[in-house]
């Protein structure tokens, strides 16, 4: 039993490190886009920069972001429990000099092919000639950034199977902070002033990288050039990265689809869509993408020990934790999804109307939260099993079921048809995903589980009824003064967390006390 408290109190303590990592990073992201709104507006230079500034992102999404990582913990945490330290950072170091190499050359590839990926990417810029130019250009001077942020994930994947996460959490905050220091630093330098916001994702690449060979050197751990790309490590890193890099193409095929599909709707349907997305992605960035961070180094100790009673109870607590926070946060998101929207969004052209519409992709969005988020930790059980072709499989089948959801919804419910249809996947996702992974590892949702999913229930429950009364009481007005939305919203969130809180503690809820746990520890 103490084992399995330590054990939980870890992935607790990690998540909420990487959680609020997550948290700032998303602080800065939004005043990076007030910088650029404010300093660039909308036109021909902006156009050009996200454009040119989406295809290394795109890359970085489909390699570094989660396939490179997921496919080396696993393997790395292999060898750190079966064979030795000194093996392990071997496979470390030959890792880290073939991404380099690959990279390099990938980099030049990229600059010299720029005009043609251009061409691709945004075959419209072609009509006009500087815009062409200057996203061509941006592309150039941006592409490397790829290679930066490729190594920063190995470097993280590192970090994390030693239990360190703040440094490689932390790291997004880095580029964030340069864009906006270079806007203000740099842009009275350039002819086109929106080049110093390419100077600062590239010196944002380089300092992220930078910021992580310290934390490494902490541990132990030097990288050193080693050519034996023959290495048997490297042939199970490649073989589990394979698959990973198909499962995050299909779910940039997904948003792709979701886009089209929103564009034979009304006028202002992606955009509907593209709001209510932003908001269900804050307790979905901060607390499912956290936990299942903070769990892929746990779950792939276990599984490289074979101790799948452990490793089943550490996907249950993984998974209680995440709904602890996510049904809660569901909660909320229906009962004052007019008010968040109003709040975040309402003012000038975005007006009552537009708000009612958002409200609406929010309130279907939201029904699919906890799916979202536990599909996270489930598939990260997979990764640690160094099985990434069935998630994979399953992403194919519920990208079908949303594709023909969608196709069946769109019309009789418009956008929110939609947003149900991700939600109706993401279900069937999840669903599938869980049953698959008891017959690998055996039954790990048990009665702690379903306990604790009900106490959670209820106090989400009693949650809601708080802030009916908060709302009976101050009363919303969607045609108030900013001030008094924010105060409504501000005393609802609050009331509601007090509640849910205090309701969780006398219902006995074992992750608050797995959280007073970590507080006294």
């Amino acid at each position: 039993m103490p084992q399995k408290e330590t054990e939980n109190t870890r992935v607790v303590k990690a998540a909420g490190v990487v959680g609020l990592a997550t948290l700032l990073s998303r602080v800065f992201g939004f005043i990076r886009d007030v910088v650029v709104a404010g300093f660039f507006g909308a036109g021909l230079a902006t156009d050009a920069f996200f454009v040119a500034f989406r295809i290394p992102n795109l890359l970085r999404r489909l390699f570094a972001e989660g396939s490179l990582t997921i496919a080396f913990i696993p393997v790395f945490t292999e060898y750190l429990k079966k064979k030795s330290r000194e093996e392990a950072l071997e496979l470390a170091s030959i890792a880290f000099t073939l991404l380099s190499i690959v990279l390099a050359l990938v980099s030049v590839a990229g600059i010299l092919l720029s005009p043609w990926i251009v061409m691709v990417m945004a075959p419209g810029f072609t009509d006009v000639p500087d815009k062409y130019a200057l996203t061509v250009f941006l592309t150039r001077l941006m592409f490397p950034y790829i290679f930066f942020i490729s190594l920063v994930a190995l470097c993280m994947g590192i970090l994390n199977s030693l239990r360190h996460f703040a440094a490689p959490a932390l790291a997004p905050v880095i580029l964030n902070v340069c864009m906006i220091a270079s806007v203000f630093a740099l842009r009275g330098f350039f002819a086109d002033p929106i080049l110093s916001l390419a100077v600062g994702v590239m010196a944002g690449g380089i300092l992220q990288l930078v910021m992580q060979f310290p934390f490494l050197l902490k541990v132990g751990v030097r990288l050193k050039p080693n050519f034996r790309f023959s290495h048997p490590g490297i042939k199970r890193i490649e073989r589990l990265m394979l698959p990973a890099v198909f499962g995050a193409a299909v779910y940039q095929v997904n948003i792709f689809i979701g886009t089209i599909l929103a564009s034979l709707l009304p006028e202002g349907s992606v955009s509907y869509l593209y709001y209510a997305d932003r908001v269900v992605e804050l307790p979905l960035g901060v607390f499912a993408i956290a936990v299942g961070t903070a769990a892929l180094p746990s779950f792939s100790e276990q599984a490289a020990e074979e101790d799948y009673e452990r490793l089943k109870r550490t996907i249950s607590f993984s998974l209680r934790l995440i709904l602890f926070v996510t049904i809660p946060a569901m909660v909320a998101l229906i009962i004052l999804r007019v008010p968040i929207i109003s709040v975040l969004f309402q003012r000038g052209q975005f007006d009552a109307a537009s708000t009612v519409f958002t409200a609406q992709a929010l309130l279907y969005y939201a029904v699919g939260l906890w799916a979202f988020s536990c599909i996270r930790v489930v598939v990260s059980a997979f990764y640690a099993l160094q099985d990434t072709k069935t998630p994979v499989k399953i992403a194919v089948v519920a990208l079908l079921v949303n594709v023909v959801m969608s196709v069946a919804l769109m019309f009789p419910m418009r956008h929110s048809g939609l947003a149900l249809a991700t939600s109706i996947a993401s279900a069937v996702n999840i669903v599938v995903l869980t049953v698959l992974l008891g017959r690998r590892v055996g039954r790990f949702l048990q009665k702690d589980f379903w306990t604790s999913v009900l106490r959670t229930t209820l106090a989400s429950g009693v949650m809601w009824v708080s802030i009916a009364v908060v709302n009976k009481t101050l009363g919303w007005d969607s045609a108030g003064a900013f001030s008094e939305r924010l105060l409504f919203l501000t005393m609802a969130i609050a009331v509601g967390f007090v509640v849910f809180a205090l309701s969780s503690f006398i219902l006995g809820s074992s992750e608050v006390k797995a959280l007073l746990r970590m507080k006294r520890g």
